[in-house]
């Protein structure tokens, strides 16, 4: 009898692993997106807050900006086979917090507690407000109680049996009586810094971390000082530090450490020099720098970041933690402690804006922030009168395991100094010396004493430090390090001999990652075809919960409309009748003229804030179309940040309030004539196909009639077009006068470089090289460059060479030129 039972539950469960595949194929996925799991509210934002393995399920919560009472969002479980559940129990809010709580085997997430049976109760909202954003053990009764903290600084104690709650701080929401958008008014004296994001305890405190102010400067100014991090042991506040801080963690991730008096707590978050990585050991805080991949995290009201984490991917007993910040996958060391520093190592790049991941059913589940209808702070003329979608979605993206290995490649470049004043004697914060292959710095003395700067390195990561060299630089004198294979450690510092104003910036590179797939692409019209099949985009509102496209013939630099279609979120595409929408979309989603000024050198750019850019050029083929308002320039495709094409290079640009054009990097080169672009249940999606020639490509949707189709992918399939290239320069034959600096041109994040100089002159004339290695902070020397009368004279740049922008000048009045070339 045993042995048929035994064989009966096999059968059922083949059966039911059959049906979980067979479920699954029925569903449209395209680059690990799945447009039927796309999640929508009523509100400016749908973020993802939280997703976790839970119960032979996943489960995900939703949010909205600022909504501390409750909201349209929801809780959904999604089967193994995919099939998504909206739960009765939804109350909505802003909520990214998660907590497992082993002793009684319940997962809190958001204001909801799940158990082992997938039960589910919420936590009134209406009694307990906030914007629930972390939730740790309890201090002195952990088997029965825990912490929930919320963005303005209230605190909860919960009993996790009855679901009773105590109020420890009141959330600030309830102090100020404010329910809608009061990001810009500080709610909560408690803290210092506004817009939570962590929490987390042991070692005898709860450890909070918020990353904005709420004051108005921090609107517009990056550098503004923001955030903090503090720590509670159940009487009294301690602030740890004045910084923008995000996520609070440790080894026991979701569960809370495993032996909290002593396991370390970790935490993450920056400053507008670098990445900041912390640790507490035995009641002592240590912190550590990296280096920046995107700057579109940055902006002091803290608002760009959404929830970066450090999670355990790894399989039971055999732990891999992950850790998101500023556009790049980390690998995180599980021993990364005070005396074990070693293994930070940046593992690639990335677009998407992820609030939170985890592994389920060996793949890996990142849930994402994708279109958001408010567009908040993130307005710019180059976009023209575009409008945000009607209505805010997101969604998952699966992906195999290696996916974190395999996207951009892992340039990034940060600062221990800034133009800041540094003492005699004083190291820096370590900054990461390992994990890429080319590493170049930038050190600048601006005060009216020669300093000597000596280098150390900690070898192995266990805080014993050795010289690496001694760095002299006269005043107002600026030096290029240019560090060899040999030079290794896991860190790096620095010591001046003598009180000083100093700079140290470090560029880092390596080999591209994300192998190029231009099968994928397949179908896109080049640069040089005449005729394609054009379409603007619009995602719908009134819960229609489809894209709305505008679609047409685009000969030459002509678009002309043809007819409206709708794709649903099966991916069908079909004309429909609806000459309000049509004309509404035609209206709003016309491609802005004149944004940019193509010119024989180079691409000029002059921001919101009157600063002048140059980017590179690429096919002339491209230069009338743009002329003409035929492509589509720039659009948001990512919440609070926008993708920005231009002259066939599409490059990452992070919002005004995060320094914009400033911090511009570019991320891939293609030969496409796109029309237009766009965000939709997670997707992104082009127009601008071949009527045919694509027919084994199934990232091409195309309507039943044959008219209309688009392109299908995810943002982070760009990185396999190819690395970024380009030529130009500032100059080209120009008239320029003895010292005048000439406009900045981006030679950031590019791979071979060379530099063409020649003049007008008879006689020699010198030109000078500056750059600026981080995007802000003082111009930096570089060096100077004689050329003779009738010389072109090439120079290629050093192998190690890094910084973002560059800029000359002469030592004569001449005809001059400046060529870059970028290969």
């Amino acid at each position: 009898m045993k042995k048929l039972i035994y064989l009966f539950l096999a059968f059922c469960q083949f059966t039911y692993g059959q049906d979980n595949k067979r479920e699954q194929q029925e569903f449209l996925s395209y680059s690990g997106i799945y447009p039927h799991l796309a999640y929508y509210n009523n509100e400016g934002e749908c973020g993802t807050g939280a997703v976790v393995n839970w119960a032979g399920r996943l489960w995900v919560i939703t949010y909205g900006p600022h909504l501390p009472f409750g909201s349209s969002d929801k809780l959904y479980e999604i089967t193994p086979g995919l099939q998504q559940i909206t739960r009765k129990e939804s109350i909505g809010g802003t909520p990214a917090n998660r907590f497992i709580h082993k002793k009684s085997n319940q997962l809190f997430i958001g204001p909801y507690v799940i158990d082992d049976e997938r039960n589910v109760r919420a936590i009134p909202l209406s009694e307990y407000p906030g914007r629930y954003t972390g939730t740790a053990p309890h201090l002195f009764n952990p088997e029965n109680k825990i912490y929930t903290a919320t963005m303005e600084e209230g605190f909860y104690e919960v009993d996790v049996h009855t679901l009773k709650a105590k109020t420890l701080y009141v959330d600030g929401n309830v102090i100020n009586k404010h329910g809608e958008d009061t990001e810009a008014n500080k709610p909560n004296p408690l803290l210092p810094g506004a817009h939570g994001k962590g929490l987390y305890s042991g070692q005898g405190v709860m450890v909070y971390s918020n990353n904005g102010e709420a004051d108005k400067k921090a609107l517009t100014d990056f550098n503004h000082t923001s955030g903090a991090l503090s720590e509670w042991d159940g009487k009294n506040w301690k602030i740890v530090r004045r910084n923008q801080f995000v996520e609070v963690t440790g080894p026991g991730g979701i569960y809370g450490n495993p032996n909290p008096e002593t396991d370390p707590i970790w935490v993450t978050g920056w400053d507008s020099r670098s990445v900041l990585v912390g640790v507490r050991d035995s009641g002592t805080w240590s912190f550590y720098r990296l280096p920046k991949a995107s700057n579109s995290y940055d902006g002091a009201h803290g608002w760009n970041t959404e929830w970066p984490r450090i999670r355990d991917i790894g399989t039971e007993g055999d732990p891999d933690y992950l850790m998101t910040m500023h556009g790049m996958f980390w690998h995180f060391p599980k021993t990364f402690s005070s005396g074990r520093t070693a293994g930070i190592r940046p593992r690639s790049a990335y677009l998407k804006v992820i609030g939170d991941f985890t592994r389920w059913n060996d793949q890996l589940v990142f849930g994402c922030d994708d279109s958001a209808h408010k567009e908040f702070l993130n307005k710019r003329k180059v976009k023209g009168n575009i409008e945000g979608p009607g209505q805010s979605n997101s969604n998952l993206w699966f992906t195999d395991i290696n996916k974190p290995d395999n996207l951009g490649n892992t340039t990034a470049i940060g600062a221990v100094w800034v133009d800041d004043s540094v003492k005699r004697g004083e190291a820096s914060e370590p900054f990461l010396f390992a994990g890429w292959e080319k590493r170049c710095a930038w050190l600048r003395n601006s005060g009216n004493h020669t300093a000597n700067i000596s280098l150390e390195v900690d070898k192995a990561g266990n805080n014993e430090w050795r010289p690496l060299k001694t760095i002299t630089v006269a005043p107002k004198q600026s030096v290029f390090i240019d560090f060899d294979s040999s030079e290794t450690g896991e860190w790096i510092r620095a010591i001046s001999d003598k009180t000083a104003t100093l700079s140290l910036e470090f560029a880092y590179s390596d080999k591209r990652v994300s192998k190029e797939s231009p099968d994928i692409f397949k179908g896109i019209t080049s640069v040089e075809d005449k005729t394609s099949r054009g379409a603007l985009f619009y995602g719908l509102g009134d819960d229609r919960r489809a894209l709305g496209i505008l679609a047409g013939t685009f000969e030459e630099d002509k678009f002309t409309e043809t007819a409206y279609y709708e794709l649903d979120g099966n991916m069908k595409l079909e004309k429909k009748n609806d000459p309000v929408m049509k004309k509404f979309i035609s209206n709003h989603f016309a491609i802005p003229e004149n944004v940019v000024a193509i010119e024989e050198s180079s691409v000029l750019i002059v921001d919101d804030n009157n600063r002048r850019w140059r980017l590179p050029l690429g096919n002339e083929a491209y230069r009338p179309l743009t002329d003409a308002g035929a492509l589509r320039i720039c659009r948001e495709v990512a919440t609070e940040r926008d993708l920005f094409n231009l002259m066939g290079t599409f490059f990452e640009l992070p919002a005004e309030n995060a320094d914009g054009f400033a911090k511009i990097r570019p991320v891939s080169s293609h030969n496409f004539r796109i029309h237009d672009y766009a965000s939709y249940r997670g997707l992104l999606v082009i127009s601008g196909l071949k009527p045919d020639g694509f027919e084994n490509n199934p990232h091409i949707v195309r309507s039943s009639d044959g008219k209309a189709m688009l392109w299908a992918g995810v943002i982070d399939d760009l990185w396999t077009l190819g690395k970024p290239v380009g030529h130009g320069g500032p100059w080209k034959n120009s008239k320029v006068k003895a010292g005048e600096l000439s406009d900045p041109y981006l030679i950031g994040f590019y791979d071979k470089k060379e530099l063409l100089l020649s003049h007008d002159q008879a006689s020699d004339v010198t030109f000078t090289l500056e750059v600026n290695p981080i995007g802000h902070g003082e111009w930096i020397h570089y060096k100077k460059i004689s050329v003779k009368a009738g010389e072109k004279l090439k120079f290629d740049f050093p192998d190690n060479f890094q910084a973002r922008w560059i800029r000359f000048s002469v030592d004569k009045n001449c005809r001059a030129t400046t060529f870059l070339t970028y290969r």
